[in-house]
């Protein structure tokens, strides 16, 4: 991890925020765990928490960029896989929407940075 880098990153574990599980154990059982104070970043760099974000607007470096991108698309393409199968939990309908909402993002994470 080095100090000089002034970019904005995306957690390489985008997907699978700890924030947010952490907020649903909180919630659940009344327990809470510390946050990592430094994360991988999508284009491999070790940088604090603090120098990332899960935002498109907020995201300086390019190689997260395209790693977001592709995270969103995969997980948009997993969800409705899984709504359409047997016994899903969420419908094909419900599925669609969610996966839309993740190709939105990709498509957010793949314009240029004003």
């Amino acid at each position: 991890m080095t100090g000089t880098d002034p970019h904005i990153h995306v957690d390489a574990r985008l997907i699978r925020n700890d924030a947010a599980v952490r907020d649903a154990v909180a919630s659940a059982f009344g327990l809470v765990t510390d946050l990592p104070g430094v994360v991988t970043t999508g284009c491999g760099l070790r940088v604090a928490r603090a120098m990332t974000s899960s935002r498109p607007d907020r995201v300086t470096c390019l190689a997260c960029r395209e790693h977001a991108r592709r995270e969103h698309l995969r997980l948009a393409a997993e969800v409705e896989r899984l709504s359409r199968m047997p016994g899903s939990t969420i419908s094909p309908a419900q599925g669609a929407s969610v996966a839309d909402r993740h190709r939105a993002l990709a498509r957010e994470f793949a314009e240029p940075e004003e």
